[in-house]
């Protein structure tokens, strides 16, 4: 049997970042798991340099629980690591390495349990699920999501083991991102007003997003379980011009809506593509009939909001051993697990603290401390409840 920490070492080894190939790291633990008599499906993205697994241990036939986690992990680029990112340092009781919080450390203790849940009889099965792409908009798990929608058997409950220092967590907020292209109308600046300033128009609907981002900070449609406690709109990326002295005809930017989950992130930019519709157009082509406005979805993911009474909830607190739900400020694959109708909660170790910066590390002490949920996950698999 190999340990967490031995599984940890040779996962972060694997540079999965995700504009990487994730194959070398899914065929090892393809391998891992067929040397313990475990057969895997693989899911593989259309260029087939990427794949999801999917396992199953157990009885076949009934639905069961899937431990689900994301093979991929951020760059390193830019950031000022002191140990190498790819390769395991332990200093302190701290495990450094990329990935190790988010979330090669769950993966590693899932692996390392393999054995036990094999040692069990279980009544009800137990389900591996391990995507690619997660960090890029939750973009591989939906093609195994919906191959496991087609099947008579699907998992009752998910857990997604992003690091929460083994709180359990109940719910986070949903994702909308989008890009705006303006384009204008060139001239040179000394007649500017013959032009349409492309910048200018970006700045207005930057601004028209500010006025929307306020509204949603009403108290009325606050949710105190949430920090901060609304839906949020921000700016993040913009780009236009060429010279100071030529009235700029493209400009672009990228705004992000991180939504409650009662909001809808949609109505945030169907607002905004109604304000350039029918106020900035109109007055941008008086000017000149070539201008637009466009826009375009770079990635979504839907909120989650697990109800505490419910079975989900029930299990995820004795598997944590806390009735403390909580949430978390950070996105997940759990809300895509729950519209594909598979109740979903979030409990892992290591601290999102650390998630995406350097020196990235998760604690000795929470491997162990998610190696014992595991095995009180498979004593109740094994009493089939």
């Amino acid at each position: 049997m190999s340990s967490s920490r031995e599984l940890l070492a040779q996962l972060v080894a694997f540079p999965t970042v995700s504009r990487e190939s994730n194959l070398g790291l899914i065929e090892f633990i393809r391998a891992y798991l067929a040397g313990l008599g475990v057969a895997c499906e693989l899911d593989y993205n259309a260029e087939r340099s990427k794949a999801n697994l999917f396992a199953t241990i157990g009885p076949s036939e009934r639905g069961g629980v899937l431990l689900s986690g994301h093979s991929d992990v951020v760059p390193v680029e830019g950031q000022a690591w002191t140990l190498p990112p790819f390769e395991l340092s332990e200093r302190d009781g701290k495990l450094y390495g990329r990935g190790s919080a988010d979330m090669k450390g769950f993966i590693a203790c899932v692996l390392a349990a393999v054995p036990r849940f094999l040692a069990s009889p279980l009544r009800l099965p137990l389900h591996l699920a391990f995507s690619y792409d997660e960090e890029v908009g939750c973009l591989g798990v939906r093609s195994l999501l919906a191959e496991l929608q087609q099947r008579p058997n699907k998992p009752v409950l998910c857990i997604i083991g992003e690091p929460t220092e083994l709180k359990p967590v109940l719910g986070h907020k949903g994702k909308l991102a989008m890009r705006c292209q303006v384009q204008g109308a060139a001239c040179h600046s000394a007649y500017a007003p013959q032009g349409v300033n492309a910048i200018e128009y970006a700045a207005r609907l930057i601004g028209k997003l500010g006025e929307i981002g306020q509204r949603l900070t009403a108290v009325e449609r606050q949710d105190t379980r949430f920090d901060p406690p609304y839906s949020t709109v921000q700016t993040g990326l913009i780009q236009g011009g060429r010279a100071l002295n030529i009235v700029p005809a493209d400009c672009q930017f990228d705004f992000e809506v991180r939504a409650l989950p009662s909001d809808d992130p949609q109505r945030v930019a169907d607002e905004l593509r109604a304000y350039a519709e029918t106020e900035l157009l109109p007055q941008m082509r008086e000017r000149s009939a070539a201008t637009q406005i466009r826009f375009q979805p770079l990635s979504a993911y839907p909120g989650l909001a697990t109800d505490p009474h419910s079975e989900a909830a029930e299990l995820l607190a004795l598997l944590s051993g806390s009735r403390d739900f909580g949430t978390v400020a950070f996105g997940t694959e759990g809300g895509l697990f729950h519209q594909a109708g598979i109740p979903t909660v979030v409990c892992g170790p290591g601290s999102m603290e650390q998630g995406h910066k350097p020196d990235e590390f998760v604690s000795c002490e929470q491997l162990a401390g998610c190696d014992a949920m595991l095995a009180r996950l498979a004593d109740w698999l094994q009493l089939g409840h």
